[in-house]
Protein backbone atom coordinates (compact mmCIF):
# COMPACT_ATOMS: atom_id res chain seq x y z
CA UNK A 1 0.00 0.00 0.00
CA UNK A 2 1.37 3.64 -0.74
CA UNK A 3 2.05 5.39 1.89
CA UNK A 4 0.69 9.29 2.07
CA UNK A 5 2.71 12.34 3.29
CA UNK A 6 1.35 15.77 3.35
CA UNK A 7 4.05 18.74 3.39
CA UNK A 8 3.15 22.00 4.56
CA UNK A 9 5.74 24.87 2.93
CA UNK A 10 5.87 25.51 -0.32
CA UNK A 11 9.34 27.21 -0.44
CA UNK A 12 12.70 25.63 -0.83
CA UNK A 13 12.03 23.01 1.37
CA UNK A 14 8.80 22.30 0.60
CA UNK A 15 9.51 21.88 -2.93
CA UNK A 16 12.48 19.72 -3.07
CA UNK A 17 11.45 16.89 -0.10
CA UNK A 18 8.24 16.67 -2.43
CA UNK A 19 10.05 16.40 -5.44
CA UNK A 20 12.33 13.27 -3.46
CA UNK A 21 9.03 11.62 -2.06
CA UNK A 22 7.16 11.58 -5.40
CA UNK A 23 9.94 9.78 -7.02
CA UNK A 24 10.28 6.98 -4.34
CA UNK A 25 6.62 6.43 -4.85
CA UNK A 26 5.14 8.05 -2.15
CA UNK A 27 1.25 10.11 -2.50
CA UNK A 28 2.31 13.35 -1.97
CA UNK A 29 0.09 16.63 -1.08
CA UNK A 30 1.71 20.18 -0.97
CA UNK A 31 -0.10 22.66 1.26
CA UNK A 32 0.83 26.35 1.42
CA UNK A 33 -1.46 29.62 2.57
CA UNK A 34 0.37 31.75 -0.59
CA UNK A 35 -1.22 31.65 -4.02
CA UNK A 36 2.52 30.64 -5.57
CA UNK A 37 5.51 28.40 -4.49
CA UNK A 38 8.61 30.59 -2.91
CA UNK A 39 8.11 30.64 0.41
CA UNK A 40 10.30 34.11 1.21
CA UNK A 41 10.13 34.33 -2.41
CA UNK A 42 6.71 34.75 -3.19
CA UNK A 43 5.00 38.09 -4.31
CA UNK A 44 2.77 38.70 -1.25
CA UNK A 45 6.49 39.29 0.69
CA UNK A 46 8.63 40.40 -1.57
CA UNK A 47 10.09 43.54 -0.52
CA UNK A 48 11.45 46.62 -3.07
CA UNK A 49 15.44 45.36 -3.66
CA UNK A 50 14.95 41.72 -2.73
CA UNK A 51 18.10 39.76 -3.89
CA UNK A 52 20.04 36.18 -3.20
CA UNK A 53 22.68 36.51 -0.71
CA UNK A 54 24.17 33.83 -2.50
CA UNK A 55 25.62 33.84 -6.22
CA UNK A 56 23.26 31.61 -8.21
CA UNK A 57 25.86 28.35 -8.86
CA UNK A 58 26.22 28.32 -4.78
CA UNK A 59 22.03 28.97 -4.20
CA UNK A 60 20.95 26.80 -6.58
CA UNK A 61 19.20 23.17 -6.57
CA UNK A 62 22.02 20.70 -6.93
CA UNK A 63 20.22 19.22 -10.14
CA UNK A 64 18.45 22.06 -11.63
CA UNK A 65 20.67 24.65 -12.20
CA UNK A 66 19.38 28.11 -12.47
CA UNK A 67 18.92 29.85 -16.04
CA UNK A 68 22.13 30.82 -18.18
CA UNK A 69 20.58 34.09 -18.39
CA UNK A 70 20.53 35.10 -14.92
CA UNK A 71 22.32 37.07 -13.26
CA UNK A 72 25.02 36.58 -10.54
CA UNK A 73 22.59 36.99 -7.62
CA UNK A 74 19.09 36.92 -8.71
CA UNK A 75 16.32 39.27 -8.27
CA UNK A 76 13.57 37.71 -6.04
CA UNK A 77 11.09 37.44 -9.05
CA UNK A 78 13.58 35.48 -10.44
CA UNK A 79 14.39 33.48 -7.30
CA UNK A 80 10.44 32.44 -7.67
CA UNK A 81 9.79 32.08 -11.68
CA UNK A 82 13.10 29.52 -10.54
CA UNK A 83 11.33 27.72 -7.74
CA UNK A 84 7.99 27.39 -10.05
CA UNK A 85 10.03 26.50 -12.86
CA UNK A 86 11.61 23.31 -10.62
CA UNK A 87 8.40 22.51 -9.50
CA UNK A 88 7.15 21.68 -13.19
CA UNK A 89 9.99 20.68 -14.05
CA UNK A 90 10.12 17.17 -11.61
CA UNK A 91 5.98 17.08 -11.52
CA UNK A 92 5.58 18.52 -8.20
CA UNK A 93 2.93 21.17 -9.57
CA UNK A 94 0.58 18.66 -9.63
CA UNK A 95 0.75 17.82 -5.81
CA UNK A 96 0.04 21.26 -5.01
CA UNK A 97 -2.86 22.45 -2.82
CA UNK A 98 -2.04 26.61 -2.89
CA UNK A 99 -3.73 29.59 -0.95
CA UNK A 100 -4.37 26.66 1.80
CA UNK A 101 -4.25 27.33 5.38
CA UNK A 102 -3.50 24.36 8.02
CA UNK A 103 -5.56 25.02 11.07
CA UNK A 104 -4.66 22.17 13.57
CA UNK A 105 -2.61 18.72 13.20
CA UNK A 106 -2.54 16.08 15.29
CA UNK A 107 -2.17 12.39 15.69
CA UNK A 108 -4.35 10.45 14.38
CA UNK A 109 -6.71 8.58 16.97
CA UNK A 110 -7.15 5.30 14.74
CA UNK A 111 -3.47 4.61 14.51
CA UNK A 112 0.11 5.82 13.05
CA UNK A 113 -0.03 8.99 10.69
CA UNK A 114 -1.44 12.48 11.33
CA UNK A 115 -4.87 14.12 10.61
CA UNK A 116 -4.66 17.54 9.26
CA UNK A 117 -7.61 20.68 9.27
CA UNK A 118 -7.64 22.42 6.76
CA UNK A 119 -9.16 25.88 5.43
CA UNK A 120 -8.99 27.56 2.46
CA UNK A 121 -6.87 31.35 2.60
CA UNK A 122 -7.50 34.88 1.58
CA UNK A 123 -11.21 35.58 0.51
CA UNK A 124 -12.22 32.20 0.47
CA UNK A 125 -11.35 31.73 4.03
CA UNK A 126 -15.01 31.48 5.37
CA UNK A 127 -15.58 28.01 3.26
CA UNK A 128 -16.09 25.53 6.11
CA UNK A 129 -12.78 23.43 6.86
CA UNK A 130 -11.27 19.98 5.10
CA UNK A 131 -10.33 17.65 7.48
CA UNK A 132 -7.77 14.61 5.94
CA UNK A 133 -5.65 12.14 7.22
CA UNK A 134 -1.90 11.18 6.05
CA UNK A 135 0.42 8.48 7.03
CA UNK A 136 3.57 10.87 7.42
CA UNK A 137 3.31 14.70 7.96
CA UNK A 138 7.11 16.77 7.03
CA UNK A 139 7.29 20.48 8.09
CA UNK A 140 8.75 22.55 5.81
CA UNK A 141 6.75 26.12 6.46
CA UNK A 142 10.41 27.55 7.51
CA UNK A 143 11.90 29.58 9.56
CA UNK A 144 11.17 33.27 8.23
CA UNK A 145 6.83 32.72 8.05
CA UNK A 146 5.81 35.01 10.54
CA UNK A 147 7.08 38.60 10.57
CA UNK A 148 7.49 40.18 14.11
CA UNK A 149 6.92 43.54 14.91
CA UNK A 150 7.81 45.07 17.94
CA UNK A 151 5.16 46.28 20.63
CA UNK A 152 6.57 50.12 20.32
CA UNK A 153 4.72 52.64 22.38
CA UNK A 154 1.96 55.12 21.21
CA UNK A 155 1.92 52.59 18.14
CA UNK A 156 -1.89 53.13 17.76
CA UNK A 157 -1.97 56.77 18.00
CA UNK A 158 0.90 56.82 15.52
CA UNK A 159 -1.23 54.38 12.41
CA UNK A 160 -4.65 56.59 13.78
CA UNK A 161 -2.79 59.73 13.16
CA UNK A 162 -2.30 57.80 8.97
CA UNK A 163 0.97 56.11 9.78
CA UNK A 164 1.89 53.32 8.53
CA UNK A 165 3.54 50.42 10.53
CA UNK A 166 4.68 46.85 8.75
CA UNK A 167 7.43 44.76 8.44
CA UNK A 168 9.38 44.32 5.46
CA UNK A 169 8.12 41.41 4.24
CA UNK A 170 4.94 43.47 4.39
CA UNK A 171 6.17 46.18 2.43
CA UNK A 172 5.43 45.22 -1.44
CA UNK A 173 4.50 48.17 -3.15
CA UNK A 174 7.48 50.73 -2.94
CA UNK A 175 5.39 53.53 -4.74
CA UNK A 176 3.67 53.80 -1.46
CA UNK A 177 6.31 55.60 0.14
CA UNK A 178 6.67 58.21 -2.75
CA UNK A 179 7.30 61.51 -1.35
CA UNK A 180 6.93 60.47 2.26
CA UNK A 181 9.46 60.17 5.35
CA UNK A 182 10.49 56.92 5.47
CA UNK A 183 12.18 55.24 8.47
CA UNK A 184 13.53 51.81 8.37
CA UNK A 185 14.31 49.39 11.73
CA UNK A 186 17.41 47.10 11.67
CA UNK A 187 20.84 46.50 10.05
CA UNK A 188 20.15 43.49 8.58
CA UNK A 189 20.36 42.59 4.69
CA UNK A 190 16.24 42.96 4.38
CA UNK A 191 16.69 46.86 5.91
CA UNK A 192 19.40 47.73 4.29
CA UNK A 193 17.60 46.59 0.57
CA UNK A 194 14.29 48.35 1.53
CA UNK A 195 16.33 51.77 2.39
CA UNK A 196 18.16 51.53 -0.52
CA UNK A 197 15.36 51.01 -2.78
CA UNK A 198 13.82 54.23 -1.74
CA UNK A 199 16.24 56.63 -2.99
CA UNK A 200 14.46 58.23 -5.32
CA UNK A 201 11.23 58.08 -4.14
CA UNK A 202 10.77 58.71 -0.75
CA UNK A 203 11.57 62.46 0.12
CA UNK A 204 13.64 61.30 3.22
CA UNK A 205 15.39 57.62 4.36
CA UNK A 206 16.34 57.37 7.50
CA UNK A 207 17.83 53.82 9.21
CA UNK A 208 17.79 53.06 13.10
CA UNK A 209 20.42 50.51 14.35
CA UNK A 210 20.19 49.05 17.58
CA UNK A 211 23.81 47.87 16.46
CA UNK A 212 26.31 47.87 13.81
CA UNK A 213 27.51 44.70 12.07
CA UNK A 214 29.85 43.65 9.62
CA UNK A 215 28.68 43.61 6.61
CA UNK A 216 30.06 42.12 3.39
CA UNK A 217 30.88 43.34 -0.02
CA UNK A 218 29.92 40.94 -3.15
CA UNK A 219 33.53 41.69 -4.26
CA UNK A 220 36.29 41.85 -1.66
CA UNK A 221 38.28 44.79 -2.35
CA UNK A 222 36.02 44.97 -5.80
CA UNK A 223 38.13 42.04 -7.05
CA UNK A 224 37.41 38.65 -5.14
CA UNK A 225 34.11 37.30 -5.04
CA UNK A 226 33.48 36.97 -0.84
CA UNK A 227 32.17 33.25 -1.74
CA UNK A 228 35.89 32.61 -2.29
CA UNK A 229 36.33 33.29 1.51
CA UNK A 230 32.97 32.72 2.61
CA UNK A 231 31.53 29.73 1.28
CA UNK A 232 34.38 27.00 1.52
CA UNK A 233 35.16 24.87 3.89
CA UNK A 234 38.44 27.23 5.22
CA UNK A 235 35.80 29.90 5.10
CA UNK A 236 33.48 27.80 7.84
CA UNK A 237 36.78 26.53 9.44
CA UNK A 238 37.72 30.05 10.69
CA UNK A 239 34.81 29.80 13.11
CA UNK A 240 35.20 27.20 16.27
CA UNK A 241 32.20 24.28 15.36
CA UNK A 242 30.88 22.88 18.38
CA UNK A 243 33.62 19.72 18.05
CA UNK A 244 37.04 20.70 16.43
CA UNK A 245 38.33 18.41 14.00
CA UNK A 246 41.29 17.46 11.51
CA UNK A 247 42.80 21.31 10.27
CA UNK A 248 40.46 23.07 12.52
CA UNK A 249 41.69 21.61 15.00
CA UNK A 250 44.79 23.30 14.25
CA UNK A 251 43.60 26.62 12.85
CA UNK A 252 41.85 27.10 16.47
CA UNK A 253 44.99 25.89 18.45
CA UNK A 254 48.37 26.20 17.43
CA UNK A 255 47.26 27.92 14.03
CA UNK A 256 45.42 30.74 15.62
CA UNK A 257 47.66 33.44 14.68
CA UNK A 258 47.47 32.02 10.99
CA UNK A 259 43.49 32.24 11.24
CA UNK A 260 43.62 35.19 13.41
CA UNK A 261 45.81 37.61 10.64
CA UNK A 262 42.81 35.59 7.84
CA UNK A 263 40.20 37.35 9.41
CA UNK A 264 42.00 40.78 10.30
CA UNK A 265 43.15 41.08 6.72
CA UNK A 266 39.66 40.51 5.17
CA UNK A 267 38.31 43.18 8.11
CA UNK A 268 40.76 45.75 7.06
CA UNK A 269 40.06 45.25 3.08
CA UNK A 270 36.61 45.35 4.00
CA UNK A 271 36.87 48.94 6.23
CA UNK A 272 38.93 50.81 4.12
CA UNK A 273 36.77 49.43 0.68
CA UNK A 274 33.69 50.58 2.40
CA UNK A 275 35.04 53.30 4.05
CA UNK A 276 33.35 52.89 6.94
CA UNK A 277 35.40 55.44 9.29
CA UNK A 278 34.57 58.38 7.26
CA UNK A 279 30.72 57.27 7.25
CA UNK A 280 31.21 56.72 11.07
CA UNK A 281 29.53 53.22 10.56
CA UNK A 282 32.65 51.00 11.91
CA UNK A 283 31.34 48.37 13.88
CA UNK A 284 33.00 48.37 17.48
CA UNK A 285 33.45 44.44 16.84
CA UNK A 286 35.58 42.02 14.88
CA UNK A 287 34.61 40.63 11.92
CA UNK A 288 34.75 36.98 13.57
CA UNK A 289 31.18 38.33 15.27
CA UNK A 290 29.25 37.41 11.68
CA UNK A 291 29.44 34.24 13.20
CA UNK A 292 26.68 34.92 15.64
CA UNK A 293 23.71 35.29 13.08
CA UNK A 294 24.24 35.42 9.47
CA UNK A 295 26.32 37.16 6.86
CA UNK A 296 24.66 40.40 5.57
CA UNK A 297 25.54 41.28 1.84
CA UNK A 298 26.16 45.14 1.36
CA UNK A 299 23.03 46.12 -0.75
CA UNK A 300 24.89 47.70 -4.00
CA UNK A 301 25.42 51.26 -3.44
CA UNK A 302 24.21 51.52 -0.07
CA UNK A 303 27.48 53.53 1.35
CA UNK A 304 27.84 55.70 -1.26
CA UNK A 305 24.14 57.02 -0.79
CA UNK A 306 25.10 57.27 3.04
CA UNK A 307 28.18 59.64 2.03
CA UNK A 308 26.19 61.11 -0.47
CA UNK A 309 23.83 62.41 2.19
CA UNK A 310 21.04 60.49 0.32
CA UNK A 311 20.56 57.79 3.19
CA UNK A 312 20.89 58.51 7.14
CA UNK A 313 21.91 55.77 9.22
CA UNK A 314 21.55 56.35 13.08
CA UNK A 315 22.90 54.05 15.90
CA UNK A 316 19.66 55.03 18.18
CA UNK A 317 16.18 52.73 19.00
CA UNK A 318 12.52 53.65 19.33
CA UNK A 319 11.70 55.20 22.62
CA UNK A 320 8.12 55.61 21.56
CA UNK A 321 5.68 56.43 18.61
CA UNK A 322 3.68 59.88 18.09
CA UNK A 323 1.64 61.21 15.33
CA UNK A 324 3.79 61.74 12.14
CA UNK A 325 7.07 61.01 14.26
CA UNK A 326 9.38 59.00 15.84
CA UNK A 327 10.84 59.80 19.45
CA UNK A 328 14.46 58.42 19.98
CA UNK A 329 15.92 56.94 22.72
CA UNK A 330 19.21 59.15 22.31
CA UNK A 331 18.66 61.40 19.71
CA UNK A 332 16.12 63.91 18.07
CA UNK A 333 12.71 63.14 17.29
CA UNK A 334 12.36 62.13 13.40
CA UNK A 335 9.59 62.53 11.17
CA UNK A 336 7.97 59.61 9.99
CA UNK A 337 5.57 58.61 7.78
CA UNK A 338 5.89 55.06 7.14
CA UNK A 339 8.08 52.79 9.32
CA UNK A 340 9.25 49.56 7.89
CA UNK A 341 10.82 46.72 10.53
CA UNK A 342 13.23 44.49 9.69
CA UNK A 343 13.10 43.07 13.13
CA UNK A 344 13.38 39.41 12.10
CA UNK A 345 10.58 37.01 12.52
CA UNK A 346 8.98 34.24 15.17
CA UNK A 347 9.56 30.54 14.72
CA UNK A 348 6.66 28.65 15.46
CA UNK A 349 3.89 26.01 14.07
CA UNK A 350 1.29 26.84 15.64
CA UNK A 351 -1.15 24.95 14.19
CA UNK A 352 0.35 22.19 16.15
CA UNK A 353 -1.63 20.35 18.77
CA UNK A 354 -0.61 21.58 22.22
CA UNK A 355 0.57 17.95 23.42
CA UNK A 356 2.28 17.84 20.20
CA UNK A 357 4.13 21.30 20.40
CA UNK A 358 5.13 21.03 24.34
CA UNK A 359 7.51 17.59 23.16
CA UNK A 360 8.36 19.49 19.76
CA UNK A 361 9.56 22.73 21.60
CA UNK A 362 11.11 23.48 25.03
CA UNK A 363 10.00 26.45 27.68
CA UNK A 364 12.21 29.04 26.26
CA UNK A 365 10.15 27.87 22.30
CA UNK A 366 12.91 26.51 20.71
CA UNK A 367 12.50 23.53 18.77
CA UNK A 368 14.09 20.75 19.85
CA UNK A 369 15.11 18.75 16.70
CA UNK A 370 18.04 16.06 16.11
CA UNK A 371 19.91 17.12 13.14
CA UNK A 372 17.32 19.94 13.17
CA UNK A 373 14.37 17.07 11.28
CA UNK A 374 13.89 14.87 14.08
CA UNK A 375 11.71 15.56 17.35
CA UNK A 376 12.33 13.03 19.89
CA UNK A 377 9.50 10.69 20.60
CA UNK A 378 6.88 12.16 18.44
CA UNK A 379 6.20 9.25 15.57
CA UNK A 380 6.20 10.06 12.21
CA UNK A 381 6.70 13.75 12.02
CA UNK A 382 9.89 15.02 10.23
CA UNK A 383 10.95 18.68 9.96
CA UNK A 384 13.09 20.20 6.61
CA UNK A 385 14.42 24.17 6.52
CA UNK A 386 14.41 24.21 10.10
CA UNK A 387 18.51 25.27 10.09
CA UNK A 388 19.03 28.55 8.76
CA UNK A 389 21.99 28.24 6.33
CA UNK A 390 24.31 29.46 3.68
CA UNK A 391 23.25 27.20 1.38
CA UNK A 392 19.35 26.81 1.60
CA UNK A 393 18.75 24.57 -1.03
CA UNK A 394 22.02 22.34 -0.51
CA UNK A 395 20.90 21.70 3.06
CA UNK A 396 17.04 21.16 2.32
CA UNK A 397 17.88 19.05 -0.46
CA UNK A 398 20.01 17.09 2.08
CA UNK A 399 17.82 17.34 4.98
CA UNK A 400 15.10 15.17 2.45
CA UNK A 401 17.44 12.76 1.74
CA UNK A 402 18.09 11.96 5.70
CA UNK A 403 14.30 11.74 5.63
CA UNK A 404 13.29 9.76 3.41
CA UNK A 405 16.03 7.11 4.27
CA UNK A 406 14.70 7.89 7.92
CA UNK A 407 11.36 6.73 6.58
CA UNK A 408 12.33 3.65 5.21
CA UNK A 409 14.12 2.74 8.87
CA UNK A 410 17.60 3.15 7.16
CA UNK A 411 19.12 5.33 9.93
CA UNK A 412 21.04 3.88 13.29
CA UNK A 413 19.54 6.55 15.34
CA UNK A 414 20.51 6.93 19.35
CA UNK A 415 17.57 6.71 21.80
CA UNK A 416 15.69 8.92 22.97
CA UNK A 417 18.20 9.64 25.54
CA UNK A 418 21.24 9.68 23.35
CA UNK A 419 19.01 12.07 21.27
CA UNK A 420 18.31 14.15 24.23
CA UNK A 421 21.88 14.43 24.61
CA UNK A 422 22.61 15.38 20.88
CA UNK A 423 19.86 18.11 21.42
CA UNK A 424 20.68 19.95 24.51
CA UNK A 425 24.50 20.05 23.50
CA UNK A 426 23.71 21.86 20.39
CA UNK A 427 21.15 24.30 22.34
CA UNK A 428 23.53 25.30 24.73
CA UNK A 429 26.48 26.04 22.34
CA UNK A 430 23.97 27.82 19.69
CA UNK A 431 23.06 29.94 23.07
CA UNK A 432 27.03 30.69 23.73
CA UNK A 433 28.10 31.20 20.10
CA UNK A 434 24.78 33.94 19.60
CA UNK A 435 24.28 35.54 22.83
CA UNK A 436 21.00 33.80 22.61
CA UNK A 437 20.39 35.06 19.15
CA UNK A 438 20.03 31.48 17.37
CA UNK A 439 16.52 31.61 15.73
CA UNK A 440 14.88 29.23 18.45
CA UNK A 441 17.53 26.58 18.11
CA UNK A 442 17.34 26.47 14.34
CA UNK A 443 20.44 28.76 12.87
CA UNK A 444 23.18 26.87 11.85
CA UNK A 445 25.37 29.62 10.13
CA UNK A 446 28.26 29.99 9.49
CA UNK A 447 28.18 25.86 9.79
CA UNK A 448 26.12 24.64 6.68
CA UNK A 449 28.96 22.14 5.23
CA UNK A 450 29.36 20.74 8.63
CA UNK A 451 25.72 20.08 9.05
CA UNK A 452 25.18 18.94 5.34
CA UNK A 453 28.25 16.85 5.87
CA UNK A 454 26.69 15.13 9.90
CA UNK A 455 23.57 14.23 7.46
CA UNK A 456 25.42 12.56 4.58
CA UNK A 457 27.09 10.48 7.30
CA UNK A 458 24.17 9.06 8.93
CA UNK A 459 22.80 8.16 5.84
CA UNK A 460 26.43 6.68 4.21
CA UNK A 461 26.12 9.29 1.29
CA UNK A 462 29.27 11.13 1.86
CA UNK A 463 31.19 13.10 -0.57
CA UNK A 464 34.03 11.84 -2.22
CA UNK A 465 37.02 12.94 -0.09
CA UNK A 466 39.03 14.74 -2.88
CA UNK A 467 35.81 16.86 -3.87
CA UNK A 468 35.88 17.84 0.04
CA UNK A 469 39.41 18.94 -0.27
CA UNK A 470 38.95 20.92 -3.32
CA UNK A 471 36.11 22.78 -1.09
CA UNK A 472 38.67 23.82 1.39
CA UNK A 473 40.07 26.31 -1.94
CA UNK A 474 36.97 26.45 -3.69
CA UNK A 475 33.68 27.93 -3.15
CA UNK A 476 31.13 25.34 -3.17
CA UNK A 477 28.94 24.87 -6.31
CA UNK A 478 25.49 23.26 -5.52
CA UNK A 479 26.62 21.08 -9.01
CA UNK A 480 28.82 19.16 -7.62
CA UNK A 481 26.11 17.43 -5.09
CA UNK A 482 24.19 16.51 -8.47
CA UNK A 483 24.63 12.51 -8.04
CA UNK A 484 23.14 12.06 -4.92
CA UNK A 485 19.64 12.30 -5.38
CA UNK A 486 19.80 9.05 -8.18
CA UNK A 487 22.06 7.42 -5.83
CA UNK A 488 19.64 7.41 -2.80
CA UNK A 489 17.01 6.49 -5.31
CA UNK A 490 18.56 3.37 -6.72
CA UNK A 491 19.50 2.00 -2.94
CA UNK A 492 15.67 1.51 -3.10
Amino acid sequence: MVESVAIVGAGIAGLCAAKLMIALGYDVRVFDKEAEVGGVWAASRRYPGLATQNPRDTYAFSDFPMPDDYPEWPSGRQMQAYLQSYADHFGVTPHLSLETQIVHAAPRADGPGWTLTTRPAGAASDLPPAVRSFDWLILCNGIFSIPTIPAYPGAEAFKAAGGRLLHTSEFTEPEQARGKHVVVIGYGKSSCDVANAMDGIAARTTLLARQLIWKIPKRIGNVVNFKHLFLTRMGEGLFPYIELRGFERFLHGPGRFLRNGMLNLVQGVISRQLKLDQVGLEPDRPLETIARSTVSLVSDGFYEKIAQGRLTVLEDEIAALEPGRIRLKRGSPLPADIIVCGTGWDQRAAFLSDDVLARVTDAAGNFRLYRSTLPVGVPRLLFNGYNSSFFSQLSAEVGSFWIAEHMADRIALPDAAGQNRAIDERLAWMNERTGGKHCKGTNIVPFSLHHIDELLADIDLRLPALLRLRQWVRAVDAREFAKLPAKLIARR
